[in-house]
């Protein structure tokens, strides 16, 4: 299965291999630059089914340091489009992006949160730092919260025109929507926060008004943390009822990984260790889902995919240490993949 073509609307992946989305902290002013051209263009001469551009700000105040990346101006989409361009012209891979807002976890560096003169004020869906240490973050008003959404559907609307094949809007790991999402940094008592269906709102607004600005050639994607491993916080069971509710609101497939809102949350880390959520989530929502976690061996890949734990395959350190896994991987098992026409001499003949 890791080597077979999967669709989502009308794009086609060649294989199940998907280089998840990884903070490089190397822009200025938001703007890609000479980096990330080679970094995402050599992932894609590895043959990669998906490569999903880095957590990307749909405004300043989005973005988790002063050197992450932005598409809140078109300046930064045009950049973008450059990578997409060259990933399309000179591989097989499809190219996403990850659309983000940091929420209360922004203005930081190192994990550390930076001087106010140095970075900007937070927002968050309740006045509830991150860490105590921390400025209290600013409670989004109704109104800032239809700015949003606003922003999200402005950042898809550019990334299409950048003419990127999937959208992948991040409501994991601690960042704003999660923030949302969870009850533990969700306190609010309007119709945005409560019970579960006032605190998954925001996603969903966001999901409708970034889908007006999709069509069937290009899908879309959201990023769960599937459980934030604390007493009466987010947890799976949650996230197995949202992904069904995402299912209606015409998301293609869910990510799951877990953690990042709690700090101090402690979490059991090893091989494959999220797997397990993407797997309840799949088979209790009846959605596609990606698995994501300390996943580096073609066999761990492909038995997650055979055993109905996940339809993609999400790695992240493992092609930072290694561009071409997914060739690699197709010349352990004898499977096609796609491998540059000038490198065609280094090519291991199956």
């Amino acid at each position: 299965m890791l080597y077979t073509p999967i669709k989502f609307r009308n794009v086609e992946l060649k294989n199940r291999w998907v280089m998840s989305p990884m903070c490089m902290y190397s822009c200025e002013d938001g703007l890609a630059n000479d980096f990330h051209f080679v970094h995402y263009g050599s992932r894609a001469q590895g043959g990669t089914g998906l490569l999903i551009v880095e957590a990307t700000g749909v405004e300043p105040r989005g973005r988790i340091t002063n050197h992450c990346m932005g598409i809140w101006n078109d300046e930064q989409a045009e950049r973008l489009k450059r990578i997409v361009e060259f990933v399309h012209f000179y591989s097989e891979s499809k190219i996403g992006i990850q659309l983000a807002h940091s929420g209360r976890k922004g203005s930081t560096w190192n994990n550390v949160q930076i001087p106010l003169e140095e970075g900007w004020e937070t927002v968050a869906p309740s006045s509830i730092p991150y860490h105590p240490s921390e400025r209290i973050p600013h409670a989004l008003t109704k109104e800032e919260i239809r700015e949003q959404v606003q922003y999200f559907k402005e950042a898809a609307r550019r990334a299409v025109s950048a003419g990127f094949d999937v959208i992948e809007i991040h409501a994991a790991h601690g960042y704003l929507v999660h923030q949302f999402l969870s009850p533990l940094s969700n306190i609010r008592t309007d119709e945005y926060g409560g019970s579960f269906e006032n605190r998954i709102r925001f996603l969903l607004e966001i999901v409708d008004a970034v889908n007006e600005e999709l069509d069937q050639e290009v899908a879309l994607f959201v990023r769960i943390s599937g459980t934030e491993y604390a007493e009466n916080g987010w947890d799976v069971e949650d996230s197995t009822r949202l992904a069904a509710e995402l299912k209606k609101h015409s998301v293609d497939l869910v990510d799951v990984s877990s953690g990042g809102n709690i700090h101090g949350a402690k979490i059991p880390v090893h091989q494959g260790y999220q797997v397990p959520f993407s797997s309840e989530v799949r088979n209790g929502a009846g959605v596609q889902t990606a698995a994501v976690g300390l996943i580096t061996e073609v066999d761990q890949a492909e038995s997650i995919l055979q055993s109905g734990k996940a339809d993609l395959i999400f790695i992240a350190r493992e092609i930072l240490r290694n561009p071409y896994t997914a060739v690699h991987g197709a010349f352990e098992k004898k499977e096609s993949c796609f491998f540059p026409h000038q490198y065609a001499r280094a090519k291991i003949s199956s």
